[in-house]
């Protein structure tokens, strides 16, 4: 018998169904903000309420945001911002004069002088010319064509706009794109979204994270039975695993990729986070060119960077770029064509670039300030990362490479086969089970290590290194004393 509604008339069905919804997006999973984000907000919320809990507060050390983890904003930056956003302060003596100065020239180059205009879709030329001589001194004077440069919505938007013109065909023909595992779980979710092929080589977690081209290969050839391989995304420093890659690894996996026929995507947003002795950030394209022609009039490239990580941290502002090289012009015409469609990247996005990739010079007001906050911000990391890994590693159970890089680390933890059995029992992944224990007994938030992809067999959780120093050794102290009930419990 049909439904009807209050008047007798046929009651209608939704028209949008998970039946009739776009059947690739129930296909995408992203971790940092997934099942035990939604449930460490929910006890946030009882604690408001006056639910008695083992803890006073939810720490979450699940994604890398940096001012939400009480690292305090670099004051030129947000100088500069401000006068862009209210101009009326231009008047005000309490600015430095090269602040000033910098958001003058921001402000001129917008529609009107707001930033509250639409930009080019590309992004604001001064702004790119900026990128590119930023890219020329980084890579020891590689030229850089603001041309080739696309202000973006943060990495992200950059990163799966690339995926976005890349992706075609079907059955074996789909595009298949090789990343790393453990991987940041935008690519997955990107993949899955588009209709592509995900294609997972491992990271060599006994050599720190390390990237072997060997696997490389035999994750291609055992591709190539059921799609058409055209991609390989790297991340340097890594996310969620923190290793930095030698020179010697970006030299080869060029190699691979002019072998191979593949177009490499770069990201490189972590480049200003190197803390390990020895470390040293190699971009892509430096390497690239330094190798010669037969590499660098050749290999297609996409190099990613963003203000939501390094010492900016400013992960709400959306601000980043991308610079291709080699890419086909009349791709590229389709690029510039599918960027348009979104108008533009975020203006206030693009002004905290400018500033970033522009920041004060040794004879102007703000340098020593900024030079002092910056070091500050990339000092605290560094020794955040030590102790980590220090820490960890005094815990049975719990092994934690060297965090070299980025603001992660990415620990392996042994659990029983009871708990094993525990969370089968729950349905739940075992690093779920563990990850969702720790929230509920301890109210720190982590993301197991199933959410980014691990070897059979092998379970891990990912934390952010970013928690003030105090409250980390805190957090630390706490999974390590977790992690040895939780053995004991199910032993």
């Amino acid at each position: 018998m049909s439904q009807t509604d209050v008047n007798g008339a046929p009651r209608r069905g939704k028209v949008l169904t998970l039946d009739t919804m776009n059947p690739n997006i129930k296909q995408v999973e992203y971790a940092v903000r997934g099942a035990i984000v939604q449930r460490a907000v929910k006890i946030e919320k009882e604690l408001r309420e006056g639910a008695k809990k083992p803890f006073t507060e939810v720490i979450k050390a699940n994604i890398g945001d940096a001012h939400a983890m009480g690292q305090k904003p670099i004051t030129f930056l947000r100088q500069v911002l401000a006068m862009c956003a209210y101009p009326e302060l231009l008047k005000d003596d309490g600015f430095p004069t090269d602040a000033k100065q910098r958001a003058r020239r921001i402000l001129e180059a917008c529609g009107g002088h707001s930033i509250g205009a639409y930009s080019a879709s590309q992004g604001i030329e001064c702004i790119r010319r900026d990128v590119s001589r930023f890219i020329e001194r980084r890579d020891g004077g590689v030229a850089s064509d603001p041309d080739d440069v696309f202000l973006s919505t943060g990495a992200s938007d950059a990163i799966v706009t690339m995926l976005k013109l890349m992706v075609s065909g079907e059955g074996r023909t789909r595009t298949g794109v090789l990343i790393p595992i453990p991987q940041y779980p935008l690519y997955s979710a990107a993949i899955a979204d588009l209709g592509g092929v995900q294609i997972s080589y491992y990271l060599d977690e006994d050599k720190c994270w390390s990237l072997d081209v060997a696997e490389l290969r035999r994750a291609l050839r055992a591709a190539r039975e059921h799609c058409q391989p055209r991609v390989l995304c790297i991340i340097n420093p890594g996310n969620p695993t923190g290793q930095v890659q030698s020179r010697q690894c970006i030299e080869d996996v060029i190699r691979f990729a002019k072998e191979e026929r593949l177009f490499l995507m770069a990201d490189e947003v972590y480049q200003d986070n190197v803390y390990a002795e020895g470390c040293e950030f190699h971009s892509f394209k430096k390497v690239l060119f330094e190798m010669g022609p037969e590499y660098s009039s050749t290999v297609e490239l996409a190099s990613f960077h963003s203000t939501s990580k390094c010492y900016m941290g400013e992960c709400g502002f959306r601000g980043g770029y991308m610079e291709i090289v080699n890419m086909d012009p009349a791709v590229k015409a389709q690029l510039v064509k599918l960027v348009s469609v979104r108008l533009c990247p975020p203006v206030p996005g693009q002004a905290l670039l400018d500033l970033v990739v522009n920041p004060p010079q040794p004879d102007e007001p703000s340098y020593a300030g900024f030079m002092k906050e910056r070091t500050a911000v990339l000092d605290a990391l560094a020794k955040k990362a030590r102790m980590t890994e220090q820490i960890f590693n005094k815990v049975p159970g719990i092994t934690c490479n060297p965090v070299q890089g980025a603001m992660y680390t990415f620990p392996r933890i042994t659990l029983p086969p009871k708990a094993i059995d525990k969370a089968k029992e729950e349905g739940q992944a075992p690093d779920m089970f563990y990850c969702m224990r720790l929230l509920e007994e301890e109210g720190i938030c982590l993301v197991p290590g199933s959410g980014f992809g691990q070897r059979e067999g092998t379970f891990h959780f990912r934390m952010t290194i970013l928690p003030p120093a105090e409250k980390l050794e805190l957090v630390l102290q706490k999974i390590s004393a977790f992690h040895q009930r939780f053995t004991k419990e199910f032993s």
